[in-house]
């Protein structure tokens, strides 16, 4: 492993330990104020643990039953942030040389690193350009190349693509999936794409733990808390099983598919299940029985656009219906529904090491 760390900040409710390996790139993932950019903070030297330990390729960042704690320069790491931070008065390959002379290079050495990472960057043609003269994007691009000169043990990005402009984000990705290949790094982000195409890991941190780990594709298909599962698109109910049925708070059940769980009787376990497979009807409207059907009786609790459908929303579930289907049933925020479920779309596993 290139990065272990466990370190506790309970004044910010930071309670953390993973690991990332040599070579691998791990996501960080979490709602606002889940304490993702509080140990990115951490790593870098800008924040201090109360109690913990970090190593880093063999060097111990911080030690606090030691009373051990790298400067930020000393550290091996370099960090991307939402805004490219460059010095306004250097031009754009004075910035990047200054990552590698920060770290004891002399001019000649950090100036062919400052072209090289350009290079690498897609950003040669900006060298002689000052921070005021570039773009979002052309500006952070610099910013990767300065931290990518000073050649760190782990690459640390906060956010890299938050200030960019939609136009600019995908240029971006394909940059940084380009130059993290075989590269360690740590990178917070909001964005489930960013998960999938530049993470061979994620983590998921709730209320400043690590509440899921796992490759992106699976811990995307099957998500153990809500925020993962709004990530990826689907409901997400928790519940015991019974008679070979999941039975959810508030009354509602669920049929589990054969050979889904390994799960006794009793036992808690999670299912999920696409809004496109929920379809929404008046309470008491008339209905075929169907086995292959599940009725959940609701209340509208929220009414939104999605994409070319309108979500409903009731019970913590949601469904997406097309805007005639909505119009036909003039729903409103208050109103008793039936969600009508597809079956077949269900997916349930056991609930074992699910925080609660």
């Amino acid at each position: 492993m290139v990065l272990r760390i466990q370190a506790e900040i309970p004044e910010r409710g930071i309670d953390v330990a993973f690991e990332v390996g040599d070579g691998e790139t791990v996501a960080l993932l979490g709602p606002n104020g889940a304490g993702k950019s509080t140990v990115i903070s951490l790593l870098a030297g800008l924040v201090q643990a109360q109690s913990g330990r970090a190593n880093l390729n063999g060097t111990t960042l911080f030690d606090t039953a030691k009373g051990e704690s790298l400067p930020a320069y000393r550290r091996g790491t370099s960090l991307l942030a939402q805004e490219a931070l460059l010095f306004p008065h250097l031009s754009a390959e004075d910035n990047v040389a200054f990552g590698p002379r920060s770290t004891g290079a002399n001019r000649k050495a950090a100036r062919t690193a400052a072209r090289h990472w350009l290079a690498e960057t897609d950003a040669s043609g900006l060298a002689s350009k000052r921070p005021g003269e570039l773009s979002g994007g052309q500006a952070q691009r610099v910013a990767l190349a300065r931290a990518l000169a000073a050649e760190p043990d782990l690459l640390l990005l906060d956010e890299p693509m938050a200030a960019l402009d939609v136009e600019t984000v995908p240029l971006m990705r394909r940059l940084l999936k380009r130059v993290l290949a075989g590269r360690s790094a740590l990178i917070v982000t909001h964005d489930v794409l960013d998960a999938l195409t530049l993470a061979d890991r994620v983590l998921v941190m709730q209320e400043g733990r690590i509440v899921e780990s796992g490759p992106p594709a699976e811990v995307l298909r099957r998500p153990r808390n809500p925020f993962t599962a709004s990530l990826a698109g689907l409901n997400l109910v928790r519940g015991r099983l019974s008679g070979g049925r999941l039975v959810i708070s508030g009354g509602l059940q669920l049929a589990v598919p054969d050979g889904d769980l390994a799960v006794v009787d009793g036992g808690a376990a999670l299912a999920v299940f696409p809004p496109s497979a929920v379809a929404v009807r008046r309470s008491g409207a008339a209905g075929m029985a169907d086995p292959g059907r599940e009725i959940l009786s609701v209340t509208v609790t929220d009414l939104e656009p999605q994409g070319d459908r309108i979500r409903v929303r009731g019970a913590g579930l949601a469904a997406d219906i097309s805007p005639a289907a909505a119009a036909e049933l003039s729903l409103s925020i208050g109103e008793p529904v039936e969600f009508v479920l597809d079956s077949s779309a269900v997916t349930s596993y056991a609930a074992a090491g699910v925080p609660g």
